[in-house]
């Protein structure tokens, strides 16, 4: 398996929640990915990136909330998440880098 230059457009980063912590409790990683991955594409790119088996591939998307600053209004970015579930005995550290 080889590491293409695409899959670190894929995946933009982990996300270290509350709820992405009780996700890893049933074998799960959230990442951030770009808005127009597909889930064979997320699937590729984490076990390419990472070296683990992919179970399966869960997405959402968080539409950005309006805010106000300074009486102009504004909107926050769309985001893509992607909950990742592996095989049993696979493992994802996001705590250190790639």
């Amino acid at each position: 398996m080889s590491v293409k230059p695409e899959h670190y457009d894929v995946i933009r980063k982990p996300i270290i929640t509350e709820k992405a912590t009780l996700a890893s409790e049933a074998n799960a990683v959230v990442f951030q990915v770009a808005m127009d991955a597909s889930k064979p594409m997320i699937k590729e790119a984490v076990e390419n990136l990472f070296g683990v088996k992919v179970k399966a591939v869960n997405t959402s998307i968080t539409k950005g909330k309006v805010k106000k600053f300074r009486g102009h209004t504004g909107r926050r970015v769309d985001v893509k998440k992607a909950y990742v579930t592996l095989e049993e005995g696979n493992a994802i550290d996001v705590s250190t880098g790639l």
